[in-house]
């Protein structure tokens, strides 16, 4: 019997990352191919020219495919950009008496559904923070229990319907269906949280190019998603114009050079880069750089720490905030965090990866990795016939027609797979 494959493509403002991957012997994961492609057509999460995204992502599947053996029939996608918004809804139904079923739990998720929703947007994720049966709140599996009345809290996330019917073209110019989108934030948790943390209340804040992801878990639920449209790509943008410098040479001086807190750099440090307008190369004062990185990267923290509070969730949060993705790796970074948001902050990234893991256990690839991860909760397969097959499963959410897309990911909405997360 061929083993499941997991399908992820995280598509990025500054790269498109499609992981492959498959469960060993130990029911573990193990990634079997790697695709990597610079990003093109991308602006602050969402399609800005659809012909050159396309060929980015379709480069990228291209690699993975020829990296694992298997060509991709289906996959998770993320999900970013300001079009994000979110809503908490309360659905109540009655049930019979007798022990709670799956169906009674989808009947409460429809109902908190039921909400109004312009016509152009459409919903993402349905997830259930926790349930009330006969008024005893606090309950999180309320299958086999005993009731009359079922009341659930969900957490509702919607986009812009254009922006995901522009992604859902891109990527399936290349045969490839879409079973589900995942919002970044929520992909980066799976592999960068604690169950302790998601408990006692955190925050993961997830760094791109073009995007600051954010999701609040307490009582290990998410309560509270929001994506700011500020990412690294403004830091590289303000040292482009402070140092009147190309874009991508500003981004390499981000990369070699860059500190966040001025005070952690040494006076007396300079580096040499050719600027416009210059026949030759300049002295640059490291701590001048740090400054104007600094400006950004306290104003990316200050939106924050506004969001987290315009939630009401401010005081829920002892775990603080957990960095991720490739900004994060930037010097003094985590310090700054530290120092305007008033929590606890550290970094992470993926580990114990097995596979072609090599260069994945950094923080900028933790939503292609979670997308693995959320795939294999959901239990979302795609069954190879062997190598130089496209052959995804059949019915589900997609039918196994090309351009049909489920609106939720399956199994948080619909289906039995949605209660295998809520049995005992």
């Amino acid at each position: 019997m061929d083993s499941p494959l997991f399908i992820g493509v995280d598509v990025g403002t500054t790269k498109v990352c499609t992981l492959m991957a498959e469960l060993d012997e130990n029911a573990e994961l193990k990634i079997i191919g790697v695709g990597i492609e610079s990003t093109h057509g991308m602006r602050k999460g969402v399609v800005v020219n659809v012909e050159e995204a396309s060929r980015a992502i379709k480069a990228s599947i291209q690699k993975a495919e020829r990296t694992g053996g298997y060509e991709i029939g289906q996959a998770f996608v993320s999900l970013a950009g300001q079009h994000i918004s979110s809503v908490n809804s309360r659905g109540v139904v009655g049930v019979s008496g007798h022990t709670i079923q799956a169906e009674d739990v989808e009947r409460a998720l429809d109902a908190a559904q039921a909400i109004a929703i312009p016509h152009n947007r459409e919903v993402i994720h349905v997830i259930p923070r926790g349930f009330t049966i006969d008024g005893q709140d606090g309950i999180r599996r309320p299958i086999g229990m005993h009731g009359f009345r079922l009341e659930v809290e969900a957490h509702i996330v919607t986009a812009a319907t254009t922006s995901v019917e522009n992604l859902t073209q891109c990527v399936e110019s290349d045969g490839v269906l879409v079973e589900g989108f995942v919002l970044n934030p929520l992909a980066s948790a799976e592999v960068v949280l604690t169950e302790t943390e998601k408990e006692m209340g955190v925050v993961v804040c997830d760094i791109g190019g073009g995007t600051t992801d954010l999701a609040l878990y307490i009582e290990g639920n998410v309560w509270h998603t929001m994506v700011l449209a500020v990412g690294g790509n403004h830091i590289t943008s303000d040292i482009a114009h402070g140092v009147r410098l190309p874009a991508d040479v500003a981004e390499q001086v981000k990369l070699d050079h860059g500190h966040a807190l001025p005070r952690e750099v040494n006076p007396g440090e300079y580096f040499v880069v050719r600027t416009f307008g210059e026949d030759r190369p300049a002295q640059i004062s490291k701590v001048e750089l740090a400054s104007v990185i600094e400006a950004r990267v306290e104003e990316m923290f200050t939106l924050a720490l506004q969001e987290i509070k315009r939630s009401g969730y401010d005081g829920l949060l002892p775990a603080g905030v957990v960095l991720t993705g490739g900004c994060s790796k930037l010097p003094g970074i985590r310090q700054l965090a530290s120092e305007v948001l008033h929590l606890p902050v550290r970094i992470a990234a993926p580990h114990n990866l097995r596979g072609l893991a090599d260069q994945l256990e950094r923080p900028e690839y933790s939503t292609a990795v979670g997308l693995l991860r959320w795939a294999v909760r959901e239990s979302v397969q795609f069954n190879p016939q062997g190598r130089g097959s496209r052959k995804g499963r059949t019915g589900g959410g997609s039918n196994g027609r090309k351009g049909k897309r489920p609106v939720t990911p399956p199994a948080l909405t619909r289906g039995v797979d949605l209660f295998k997360r809520l049995l005992p």
